[in-house]
């Protein structure tokens, strides 16, 4: 069992008010972005010791991600999820990257490097003068353009995702992903095995198991979904149950000597109504915003930086962590190693939220209808479970 990952303590600001301090990724340990090279190697010397020290190298491991299961969703849950509260691994949270979004976070987990590397920086980035979506890899509005051929995914992030054997890992995930941009983005070469609904998830892992693959990597995003669509209550809880019975239905397929690995990308925070609209005296000095609602990067005019981020502070320094572009890559957010190019494509000031609330962007109208949101690095989006399961 690892030591909990925990925010540092409060620091008093000029006026006497405290902050608290961001939970930091643990890009050096215990980390999404560390997970699939620690299992290519357990059972070995080279296994880390924050891996379960059951797993053995001989023996097949799926790893299921479970799409915004935060650690501390589930601590206060157990009871609506059997199967994973008696897992050997329950009671040892990992932690996420920055932000803590499905962008950023499963391309650290499937290529094994900090986002600062592979340079997927979140939901909605700024490339070239210009917001891409990196989900739909798209830009542009009425109607979006598509990216694909402009923006090449293998390309554009260049490390070979689940490469740590000679064949890439075979992904079972949702049929209509199979074929998107971020899709090839993260998962590159990887075979991807769809599946239509969540009960067919199950016979897909088993089959492939079944014919002798190692290693299985497979997601499931009916958490996340419902987080955004309803919050944190009782449509969440009903489906953490069912999300815990399919898991169950995973590990009665699999055989006796195989590991189920469950994860995720990151947790959630419930915002409700409680959306800031920036006012006309902030705005007055963006050129454009990007990232999204609990990690909002203001884009500013020339020489307009200083004045953004006096104002930010006063108005929003009780709530939310205000912090430049060189604060942020200096205290190693995103990790420590970074191209021109990638970090062009952060912006100028940060809005960071550690109360749960978020950012409006006028022009990403849909975002503003979400109830449960992340990308900020608080303890209940950025720990994240790392459970493992025996058949």
């Amino acid at each position: 069992m690892v030591n909990e990952p925990m925010a540092q303590p409060s620091t008093a600001q000029p006026d006497g008010r405290s902050e608290p301090q961001p939970v930091l990724p643990d890009y050096t340990g215990a980390c999404i972005a560390n997970l699939i090279p620690a299992l290519v190697a357990r059972g070995t010397a080279a296994a880390p010791a924050w891996l379960p020290g059951a797993l053995k190298a001989e023996h097949p491991v799926v790893v299921l991600v479970v799409d915004g299961l935060g650690w501390l969703q589930l601590q206060d849950r157990g009871h609506l999820a059997p199967n994973l509260m008696g897992g050997t691994g329950v009671g040892q949270p990992i932690t996420s990257v920055a932000p803590t979004t499905t962008a950023a976070a499963l391309t650290s987990l499937t290529t094994g490097v900090s986002p600062s590397t592979h340079g997927i920086l979140g939901y909605r980035m700024a490339v070239d003068d210009e917001i891409m979506n990196v989900l739909h890899w798209t830009a542009g509005l009425c109607p979006p353009r598509d990216l694909r051929r402009e923006r090449p995914p293998a390309i554009f992030q260049p490390f070979e995702p689940l490469g740590f054997n000679p064949d890439p890992i075979p992904v079972v995930s949702r049929h209509e992903f199979s074929a998107t941009g971020f899709t090839a983005a993260h998962l590159g070469r990887s075979p991807i095995v769809g599946y239509r609904t969540p009960s067919a998830l199950p016979i897909e892992i088993s089959r492939l198991v079944a014919a002798q693959v190692p290693f299985v990597y497979a997601y499931i995003d009916g958490l996340d979904k419902v987080a955004h669509a309803y919050g944190l209550g009782e449509h969440y809880e009903a489906e953490l149950a069912a999300t815990d019975h399919l898991i169950g239905q995973i590990i009665d397929r699999l055989p006796a000597n195989a590991t189920l690995v469950v994860t995720a990308d990151h947790g959630q925070v419930e915002v409700g109504n409680s959306v800031e609209f920036l006012g006309a005296s902030i705005m007055s000095g963006l050129s454009f915003l990007s990232g999204e609602g609990r990690f909002r990067w203001l884009h500013a005019r020339p020489g307009a930086t200083d004045d953004l981020v006096a104002e930010a502070k006063e108005r929003y320094g009780t709530t939310t962590w205000v912090r430049t572009r060189s604060e942020v890559v200096d205290a190693g957010w995103f990790g420590d190693s970074w191209t021109t190019d990638v970090i062009s494509r952060l912006g100028d000031v940060l809005l960071a939220p550690h109360a749960p609330m978020a950012f409006a962007d006028p022009s990403d109208v849909g975002e503003n209808r979400l109830v449960g949101r992340h990308g900020s690095l608080t303890a209940e989006e950025v720990l994240v479970p790392l459970i493992t399961l025996q058949a």
